[in-house]
């Protein structure tokens, strides 16, 4: 099975970015053979994902289709080295990786599958919550480390912010994912394990 991760070149653009680093872009000629080359490896991953059935096939499908995604925007990272290029790869990661997740929560029935997509999406929400944070806090130290000590404070300010939107979207999605679970109780049970767990992630 296919995994989802950053390539090497994007992993570095991001270091480069948290020391303050300028990244080069691609070669008009390196852009355009990379880009071919991911279309190449997608034919062939969606071609292989034949020799499969129900839902192994739905999943190699899905992986196939995620890895493509993934690699473009990896590559677009890296040709565009920018904190937004960076946001919408993490993003594409986590969008893959929850696309996965959700075809095989299709192997499973009844609360079992509704608690596995909520875990599925859960995980995609917190990975976009700290790329949008991530996004957030290299805009806000790029702007400070060219402005005053005002617009430093200013970007301490919006870093805390972002963090703590971020752990709100965790909390959030945790909460959805013990509230499903509830579900494979009745009456009563089903009633204490709400109230617990809308007294553990702060709800009303």
């Amino acid at each position: 099975m296919h995994t989802f991760k950053l390539s090497t070149l994007t992993v570095a653009i991001t270091l480069a970015f948290s020391t303050g680093a300028i990244a080069a872009t691609l070669s008009k000629a390196d852009y355009k053979s990379q880009k071919e080359s991911i279309t190449a490896t997608y034919k062939a991953d969606k071609a292989a994902c034949g020799s499969f059935a129900a839902n192994v096939k739905d999943v190699c499908l899905s992986e196939a289709s995620g890895k493509e995604k993934v690699a473009k925007a990896d590559l677009e990272a890296v040709n565009t080295p920018t904190p937004k290029t960076q946001y919408q790869a993490r993003v594409a990661k986590a969008d893959a990786e929850y696309a996965v997740a959700k075809e095989k929560c299709d192997d499973q029935a009844g609360n079992a599958k509704d608690v596995c997509v909520k875990e599925a999406k859960a995980a995609a929400t917190t990975a976009k919550a700290d790329a949008k944070a991530q996004m957030k806090t290299t805009d806000a130290n790029v702007t400070a480390g060219e402005k005053t000590a005002d617009a430093r404070a200013k970007a301490n300010k919006e870093t805390t912010e972002a963090r703590k939107d971020a752990t709100a979207d965790k909390r959030d999605a945790e909460y959805l994912v013990a509230k499903e679970k509830c579900d494979a109780f009745a009456s009563d049970a089903k009633t204490r394990c709400m109230t617990e767990a809308k007294a553990r992630y702060g709800k009303t």
